[in-house]
């Protein structure tokens, strides 16, 4: 039986990415300021894909480090506080809240406060 053209090409439905199957304690990215608990969830994602999708803990005292980014950037807060800088103003984020940061800025957050704090980070895969 032959396949339709369109068919044969489609994308799988989707992947499911469980937490715990991609969960890594490792120094966060961009100076390797502090601990972390990296969970790379579009990593399991095979290729082509179109964007990048993280959850990250940074835990008392981490950060990612300043760094330039050549793609606009989210970071969600999903608990926790932290202060997120780009291009050298510097905003706290709480949870619910998110920094939506642009493309050429040099940025970073760090954590603060009692609590480790919980991101969703998400940018394009300028890789395809």
């Amino acid at each position: 039986m032959m396949l339709p053209l369109f068919l044969a090409l489609a994308a799988p439905p989707m992947v499911v990415v469980r937490d715990e199957d991609v969960k890594r304690e490792e120094p966060p990215p961009h100076g390797n300021i502090g601990m972390s608990t990296a969970y790379r969830i579009s990593d399991a994602v095979p290729a082509p894909r179109a964007m990048e999708f993280r959850k990250r803990i940074l835990h008392r005292g981490a950060a990612i480090g300043l760094h330039p980014i050549n793609h606009d950037e989210v970071y969600y807060v999903l608990s926790g506080e932290g202060d997120v800088t780009s291009d050298g103003v510097t905003t706290r984020l709480k949870p619910g809240m998110a920094a939506y940061l642009f493309k050429d800025a040099v940025v970073g957050i760090r954590q603060v406060g009692k609590k480790p704090l919980t991101l969703i980070i998400s940018y394009p895969n300028n890789q395809q």
